[in-house]
């Protein structure tokens, strides 16, 4: 079963993003202080290599793809809007810094840009491939990616490093209500 040149390409640009991911993600585990944050790194990086195995082992052989783990340790459910600290309280300063290793909050920024960029990566591969087998594997990349992201903002926003600004409720009151909800005139226009 032959690919596609679109799934070739999309395949290919995938494969070496997580293994840039990997890579750095194997150097954080070492450079970071606080044991929560290198846990997660592990549990990230395990992640990021059972999705780069799947995928390499479909495009060697074309064996079904398996639908990754999604919920278990690690992966945010349930987590409600009250435990995000919305407001800025003080945000320090910052500015790139030329030094050999990384603190344990640029860590933080490092991940969380590279599950930002991996979950957009995988979603517009994900719209250029014709074979449902790679299309659901990076659809699964990206909600993946997507989740992990929020795990690492939660653990940043906790720890103050990622503060949510805000503005005044009435003015995003004011601001989202200029939407009202369309009154529905019997069927849909392309209804059969």
């Amino acid at each position: 079963m032959p690919f596609g040149a679109h799934e070739t390409l999309e395949a290919h640009e995938i494969l070496n993003e997580k293994i840039n991911l990997i890579n750095h993600f194997s150097l954080y585990t070492q450079m970071v202080q606080n044991g929560q944050i290198r846990s997660m790194i592990d549990r990230h990086l395990q992640t990021a290599v059972a999705s780069y195995n799947q995928l390499v082992g479909y495009t060697h052989d074309y064996s079904a793809a398996r639908p990754m783990q999604t919920s278990g340790p690690g992966i945010l459910s349930g987590t409600q809007p009250q435990q995000i600290q919305y407001g800025l309280r003080q945000p320090q300063p910052v500015a790139p810094v030329l030094q050999g290793t990384l603190n344990d909050n640029q860590v933080l920024c490092a991940m969380l840009s590279c599950h930002k960029s991996s979950a957009k990566l995988h979603m517009q591969a994900a719209l250029e491939c014709a074979d449902p087998n790679v299309r659901q594997m990076l659809q699964q990349g990206a909600n993946l990616c997507a989740e992990q992201a929020y795990e690492v903002f939660m653990l940043m926003n906790q720890l103050g490093q990622y503060q949510v600004p805000t503005m005044n409720d009435h003015t995003a009151k004011t601001f989202l209500h200029t939407y009202q909800p369309m009154q529905q005139q019997g069927a849909a226009p392309f209804a059969q």
